[in-house]
């Protein structure tokens, strides 16, 4: 359960070597918390991740290895999360994702298949699993990483774009299935962020750093808000988007 200042005794990170779900964790969790888990593909780096969080001594810090490439085993996987967690999970932040890469001459079949089985099937897979496990004990939080590269999908990275849209979809209809249970979904969508994935690539306008996204989303969770845009103002730029007609849309750079 929250502790008396709102803040989560234990949380699960998957994606856990993402810079922007170590920048929550450092923001959302305090002295109380009890266990933090994370879970990703390498166990070097998430032991690094894990001294990076800054979390005081009482607090105990878990390691799980799985494979985003197989979604069917995305429900073993959340049993191993809750099970290193040795009790109860307050908050989960889904943070697994791949940019695509960047093309020079055509699309490859196989990047979109690794970005589309990365970004959507595993993440709703195991979201999936979690919610069911987290109505069972009658509480908790979950935070997606979705992106505003899903809220119209550009040309330059329809892959990354689509399958996040995907994402965001699936989590906000499982809000909808999660209403009155307990569990609530809150849906990030930050623009152009700096951090590892985003290293070697010109930043978008309006680009932030996992610190401004993770105090973004302490707020919004403050607010209960459903979707939290970072910065909060792309909301509106977004509604101008939408508006954009297709060949204006298409001569948008990347």
């Amino acid at each position: 359960m929250l502790d008396a200042f709102g803040r989560p005794q234990s949380a699960l990170v998957l994606g856990g070597t993402s810079d922007i779900a170590t920048a929550l964790v450092r923001s959302l969790v305090g002295e109380r918390c009890r266990t933090v888990v994370l879970a990703g593909r390498d166990e070097e780096r998430l032991r690094a991740a894990a001294s990076r969080l800054g979390v005081t001594g009482a607090t105990s810090v878990a390691t799980v290895t799985f494979d985003a490439g197989r979604p069917e085993e995305a429900d073993a996987v959340v049993a191993r999360c809750l099970a290193a967690a040795r009790g109860e999970v307050d908050l989960v932040v889904m943070a697994v994702g791949r940019l695509d890469a960047q093309r020079h001459d055509g699309i490859d079949p196989s990047d979109v298949a690794a970005v589309a089985t990365v970004n959507f099937a595993w993440p709703a897979a195991a979201l999936a699993s979690l919610a069911g496990r987290l109505r069972d004990q009658g509480h908790g939080r979950i935070v997606v990483l979705s992106s505003v590269a899903g809220v119209r999908v550009r040309p330059a990275n329809f892959p990354y774009g689509a399958s996040k849209r995907g994402l965001d979809a699936f989590s906000l209809a499982l809000a909808d299935e999660l209403a009155g249970s307990g569990v609530s979904v809150h849906v990030v969508r930050p623009g152009f962020v700096h951090s590892k994935m985003t290293s070697g690539r010109r930043p978008a306008p309006f680009a932030v750093t996992p610190a401004e996204v993770a105090e973004a989303v302490r707020r919004g969770l403050e607010r209960d808000e459903r979707v939290v845009w970072v910065p909060g103002f792309l909301r509106w730029v977004f509604v101008a988007m939408r508006l954009l007609p297709p060949a204006v849309w298409r001569r948008l750079p990347g």
